[in-house]
């Protein structure tokens, strides 16, 4: 019953999460003029890079690339803003577990700017992410090279208002990093406490007359803390977020967009660091447009209209506009002249389009060819250099036909990753402790006949948890890893703070950062509970007669190297835990920590104590067992 009930309630949870709100409604000025024509009016383009981690260790193309970036793609390209979100330099030491701010990093990033003139020649929005606040005391601080050696130089949320003849437009920056920023990896989660939350409301308020509005940070909103009511919500009248920090998950979620329940799109940015990605976005007619780009592949091509169906916003965009509109729009751009632009639907060739100005290429098509399902369009543009490209996507003009999302995709950008870890984490405990509770007072098994694996699993939990030497340090070990510091030490070069299951304590603040409680249940999964039933084991052979020396006898050969090979290598895991703290936290995090460190000699003690101990209570399980067969 009580499985169910939680399965019902995962279900609730998918569906709400998940599925789109009903009744969205219409943009007001949905199928009002002007309409997308031959013209180059009512149109302009941006880029967006994220996560670009300049390292004065690592991947030293990092930094040309990225030069030519800023110079090369940026003159052929020409946008009017770039917005740059977070992550500008690595902040890492060489062995990538330490976090420190490089200020050779940050001038290295200034200079790149400066050589490149880029600042000349577009709007340069970046912001800090959280490697930029790796390590930092306030904001105040002389290590918060942000301020010193980046383009905006403006620390929290902002309102940037982007003014063209034909309307304004609005982008609104959620700078959830947290202030004091504590070495890695405890930083990983944004945080907005209700006065940021206030702040952003307001400037939201302030956007209500612009044209379009596009909010932008680093982290992705399933890895911000936000208080009431929630930072999707605050950004429901917007028609995207566009943020970077998760890195495409080490590739094995290459893109990651979805969509809110309210409509929001959520467009997640591979990094620069690794993949050399960034995003060209066009405003046509009100209508977004993107395209996500590897660097120094040419030409970018990007269809304006028809919009890519998959990436409709029915509140927030005027998209019957599409309906009436004369022409097909494509941009594309190229350090060499285009020689061609082929455009196709539904497999079928119509015409090349024709250039009108800058990257801009149309052709005239007939709309109510095409009012009916869904349907193909390709573009195969060729600049005189050779190179190639063809870049399609599935359009519509039916109202209401919105496409669902991957489901992966959803799961990382829309769950609420802080409570779902804390759930876990909290389950996990509490289950773990009432069972152990329960087991030691419920009555002593009858062994009858020859048992199966669930008999001596029960009758191995028996006797662990009335052998009061081996009983009571497991259970106040799990008990401490729940509510105990972890440790303590220097979270913040200077200034001491102890890490625990719910949050990070520093000078006098507190951190929240569910990355902890993430932490907390690679430690009950991969050695807590694991070290409970390796004792287990050890006690049930005990009961058999059994010692160290003579185990195999009992055990068998290859039980007992698979159940010891797998207990070294988890014992090796919470070793490389050991190595990590104090690699990430210095030395007097690595001797005060009761999870981590004192740890490992308890695992050791136990594992003697084990093997050696002559407690009553093995004697008496010993006679329930020794005239039944072994299974």
């Amino acid at each position: 019953m009580a499985a169910g009930l939680l399965l019902a309630c995962l279900t609730a949870y998918v569906l709400e999460t998940y599925t789109l709100q009903p009744g969205l409604g219409r943009h007001p000025r949905a199928g009002q003029p002007p309409y997308p024509d031959s013209s180059p009016d009512n149109l302009f383009w941006f880029l967006q890079v994220s996560d670009i981690h300049i390292s004065k260790f690592h991947d030293p193309k990092r930094v040309p690339d990225f030069l030519k970036f800023c110079t090369e793609t940026i003159d052929a390209i020409k946008p009017e803003l770039v917005l740059v979100t977070g992550d500008l330099t690595d902040a890492k030491t060489k062995s990538k577990i330490g976090s420190i701010q490089h200020e050779v990093e940050w001038q290295t990033y200034q200079t790149i700017l400066k050589q490149s003139r880029v600042l000349e020649k577009t709007k340069w929005i970046d912001i800090r992410g959280n490697h930029d606040a790796f390590n930092i005391p306030s904001l105040e601080s002389v290590t918060n090279y942000y301020r010193k050696y980046s383009a905006f130089r403006r620390d929290g949320s902002f309102h940037y208002l982007h003014q063209k003849p034909f309307g304004n437009y609005s982008f609104i920056c959620a700078d959830a990093t947290p202030v004091p920023g504590p070495k890695r990896p405890f930083n990983f989660f944004g945080f907005l406490n209700q006065t940021k939350m206030a702040e952003l409301s307001a400037l939201s308020s302030n956007a209500v007359h612009s044209n379009q509005t596009i909010w932008f940070g680093h982290y992705t909103t399933s890895t911000i803390i936000s208080a009431s009511p929630g930072i999707r919500q605050l950004m429901s009248s917007s028609l995207a977020y566009l943020c970077g920090h998760l890195h495409t998950l080490g590739g094995l979620a290459p893109v990651l967009h979805s969509r809110h329940r309210q409509g929001t799109l959520e467009l997640e940015l591979g990094d620069w660091m690794d993949n050399r990605r960034y995003r060209i976005l066009a405003f046509d007619h009100d209508l977004l447009s993107f395209a996500d780009l590897t660097f120094d592949e040419w030409p970018v091509v990007l269809i304006t209209n028809p919009k890519d169906v998959v990436y409709h916003n029915p509140t927030q965009e005027p998209l019957e506009r599409v309906q009436y509109s004369t022409h097909i729009r494509v941009l594309v751009f190229s350090p060499s002249t285009i020689s061609s632009v082929l455009v196709s639907i539904d497999g079928v060739a119509l015409d090349s389009a024709e250039h009108v100005m800058g990257p801009l290429f149309v052709l005239p098509w007939n709309v109510k060819d095409y009012r009916e399902g869904v349907h193909q369009i390709e573009v195969k543009a060729k600049d005189q250099a050779g190179r190639e490209k063809t870049q399609g996507h599935k359009f519509t003009m039916e109202k209401d036909h919105l496409f669902t999302f991957d489901f992966l995709p959803s799961f990382i950008l829309l769950s609420n990753h802080s409570i779902m870890m804390k759930v876990v984490f909290i389950l996990l405990t509490i289950v773990y402790l009432i069972l152990m509770v329960v087991i030691r007072y419920l009555p002593k098994p009858q062994l009858k006949e020859t048992p199966g694996l669930l008999i001596l699993t029960y009758f191995s939990l028996q006797v662990l948890c009335n052998t009061s030497t081996i009983y009571f340090p497991v259970v106040l070990f799990t008990l401490y890893t729940a509510l105990g510091p972890w440790f303590i030490g220097e979270v913040i070069d200077g200034q001491i703070g102890a890490c625990f299951s719910f949050g990070v304590l520093v000078d006098g603040y507190f951190v929240e950062d569910s990355l902890t409680f993430f932490i907390g249940i690679l430690q009950l999964l991969f050695f807590n509970f694991p070290l409970t039933l390796y004792l287990c084991w050890c006690l049930l052979l005990r009961c058999r007669g059994a010692r160290f020396l003579s185990h195999i006898k009992y055990s068998g050969w290859v039980c007992s190297v698979l159940v010891h090979l797998t207990v070294l290598m988890l014992f090796a895991w919470q070793l490389h835990s050991c190595y990590f703290l104090l690699e990430a936290y210095g030395v007097a995090a690595f001797l005060l920590s009761p999870m981590r460190t004192w740890t490992v000699m308890l695992a050791m003690a136990l594992a003697y104590q084990v093997w050696t101990t002559n407690e009553s209570a093995i004697a008496v399980y010993r006679n329930l067992i020794k005239n039944c067969p072994y299974s």
